[in-house]
């Protein structure tokens, strides 16, 4: 896809258009969303729901994403929907899989039991194929460089997102892609990037490099090495309707590495922060 396709593709979009809300994750959302929605039951709307809103698109963002809602008889929930169509041409990562990849993302997540990546589904949407994942209330003002104020509360999950990321190849860990949300978990999101057969590890998250992975991080590791492996599994079935064959082996490459070294890896070679930081 070239840079007058992608534009094609979204001529019925005016991104001028005063009336077009553009939400840039402070305050309410343009609709309330619906409360106490535990995982499983975010998942299966997003899996099965009906998207009946359109809100606008997300401000700041590098691709077309935009505010939706998702619901069904008994739930409303606001999701973010990328649509492969909106994806912007890269000249490392083929055309249209960012989608697949924001997907594999979740999916790798859910497998270690870590939730760091919000539910993810890939289905139809009202502008085609595309991801559409949880929408995480949050405040925009907090993230990852203003979580000096109380770093020993989310040292833990810092470190969960560090390993996570040098697995799964992130090339874009901004922080503003660290959101808190109001139970204070934290979330990581726009994983659009990621899985790339060649070292693309770009992230702000570098607190860990060369220090010994927790042990409890390693187990959950070694755990979803072996599912991984297991070309039965559930995981790495859909995994391989994700990702390339040769991607697949880079990611077995990392994760054994991983285990093998026990330690969060060093910067290397090249640029090793993304830009902008935030």
């Amino acid at each position: 896809m070239n840079v007058s396709d992608f534009n094609r593709d979204f001529e019925d979009f005016d991104d001028d258009d005063p009336l077009v809300e553009r939400y840039d994750g402070a305050g309410e959302p343009p609709r309330g969303q619906s409360v106490n929605v535990s995982f499983d039951q975010a998942l299966e709307l997003l899996e099965k729901g009906v998207i009946d809103a359109e809100y606008g698109i997300l401000r700041w963002s590098s691709n077309y994403a935009f505010l939706v809602a998702v619901c069904d008889e008994n739930l409303k929930m606001n999701a973010v929907y990328k649509p492969q169509k909106g994806e912007r041409p890269l000249w490392d990562f083929p055309d249209g899989t960012l989608c697949y990849r924001e997907r594999a993302s979740f999916l790798t997540s859910h497998e270690l039991g870590w939730m760091i990546v919000p539910p993810t589904v890939l289905r139809e949407g009202p502008r085609g194929l595309g991801s559409i994942q949880m929408f995480v209330q949050h405040d925009p003002q907090i993230n990852y460089f203003s979580f000096n104020d109380n770093p020993g509360a989310l040292k833990p999950s810092l470190m969960r997102i560090a390993a996570f990321d040098a697995m799964i190849n992130n090339a874009d860990r901004k922080g503003g892609h660290c959101l808190l949300d109001p139970t204070t978990h934290l979330w990581g999101i726009d994983h659009g990037i990621t899985f790339h057969s060649a070292h693309k590890l770009r992230t702000v998250i570098w607190d860990y490099a060369g220090q010994i992975i927790p042990d409890a991080l390693l187990t959950d590791i070694d755990r979803m090495c072996c599912v991984l492996e297991d070309q039965t599994s559930a995981y790495r079935q859909e995994m391989g309707k994700l990702l390339s064959a040769v991607e697949i082996r880079a990611f077995q490459n990392r994760v054994r590495t991983l285990l093998k070294t026990r330690k969060y890896p060093l910067p290397g070679p090249g640029p090793n922060y993304p830009w902008p930081p935030v």
